[in-house]
């Protein structure tokens, strides 16, 4: 009787414990609390301030004249630093060859958005809905924990796609999660599923929609889906800017993370190509931590192939975000980079204006 006791009680005993776990289990699989957010009918405005609580009730929405650009000097084929590096994976023996593969691959029409597509071929879409669509996406991005090449081949999907098809308002968002559904599929190791996204837009979409979307989208980009963006560039002039310090400065190096996403959200910035944009974040990166001293350097012109003149437009354009002269509305960067792993670099300010001086040729 004791035994059938004893028996009776390990029995209950484990059907407890596996309850406790078949719980716990399912608690983990349960979605976070997402913020979820209609970017429905996106005012057509200028670059204005737009009120917006994403935690709060879902409000409606928010969601190159071709410019010749100057094409990079010696840049590609300069002897590289990463030569010296032990890494394998810095691919020191042949990465001049890979970023001037990069560097030549930016360049390709099929893989530039038109640097005036808005006003040449969209009818209702504006300057201030994209900007209002890319700052959600930054927040969607931060939520799934999702790479930053992740949130820079999405916007790069949009621009392309923009640059092709006429597109309503009511669909922008649309084509928001559907790319960004792409991008981390390209990207991620364990990219969030179609509900995940449809989800996130408080159901306004439908699953199929969101795959109908997918398909248009990769037809129209002909599933070109993998070029160089603004981050691929970064890392190598970040690293450039890291052989004047015995070790990595992490808060220069933040402080370019969060100056190259400010500067997906204007639409002043499409038509320059991603490694003129990254070189401008690195310049004005330095010039905010050390105003005093010439942001440019022979290193940098010789490894990115462009002067500080070339960057004179850019830097000017990422310059008024960084001190909300300009998309001051467009706040989800600014809260991201507010954290302390990032060294809080959106707090950090630059002084107003920019020495001419700083734009001239540097000595070799």
């Amino acid at each position: 009787m004791a035994d059938q006791e004893n028996c009776g009680r390990v029995t209950r005993l484990a059907k407890k414990r596996a309850a406790e776990a078949m719980a716990a289990t399912d608690s983990k699989q349960q979605p976070t609390t997402k913020k979820r957010v209609v970017l429905g009918e996106l005012p057509n405005l200028s670059n204005v301030a737009v009120n917006r609580n994403l935690g709060s009730e879902p409000e409606k929405p928010k969601c190159r004249t071709k410019k010749k650009v100057k094409k990079a000097v010696t840049a590609m084929t300069a002897p590289d630093i990463y030569v010296k590096s032990d890494d394998p994976q810095m691919c020191g023996a042949y990465v001049s060859e890979i970023y001037e593969y990069l560097h030549n691959m930016e360049m390709e029409a099929k893989r530039r958005p038109l640097p005036n597509y808005i006003e040449k071929i969209q009818k209702d879409v504006s300057p201030n809905m994209r900007g209002i669509l890319v700052d959600w996406l930054v927040e969607v991005a931060e939520e799934y924990k999702l790479l930053s090449d992740t949130l820079y081949l999405t916007i790069s999907y949009i621009d392309r796609f923009l640059s092709m098809n006429v597109l309503n308002r009511q669909r922008l968002q649309l084509l928001g999660v559907s790319s960004m559904l792409i991008a981390s599929k390209y990207e991620e190791v364990s990219p969030p599923h179609v509900e995940d996204f449809c989800y996130i837009t408080d159901n306004t979409y439908t699953k199929e929609e969101v795959v109908k979307m997918e398909a248009d989208l990769l037809k129209s980009l002909k599933f070109e889906m993998g070029n160089p963006t603004i981050k691929t560039f970064l890392r190598r002039f970040t690293g450039v800017v890291q052989e004047d310090y015995r070790t990595p400065n992490l808060q220069l190096e933040f402080l370019g993370y969060y100056l190259a996403e400010l500067s997906l959200l204007d639409y002043g910035c499409v038509k320059f190509l991603p490694s003129l944009v990254a070189a401008s974040v690195i310049f004005l990166s330095r010039f905010t931590v050390r105003p005093k001293i010439h942001p440019w350097s022979s290193a940098l012109q010789r490894y990115s192939g462009y002067k500080p003149a070339d960057l004179k437009e850019c830097v000017f354009i990422i310059h008024d975000l960084q001190l909300s002269r300009r998309g001051s509305s467009w706040a989800a960067a600014r809260e991201k980079y507010k954290q302390h792993k990032f060294k809080c670099v959106s707090t950090l300010s630059s002084p107003s204006v920019i020495p001419n001086s700083y734009f001239e040729d540097v000595e070799e």
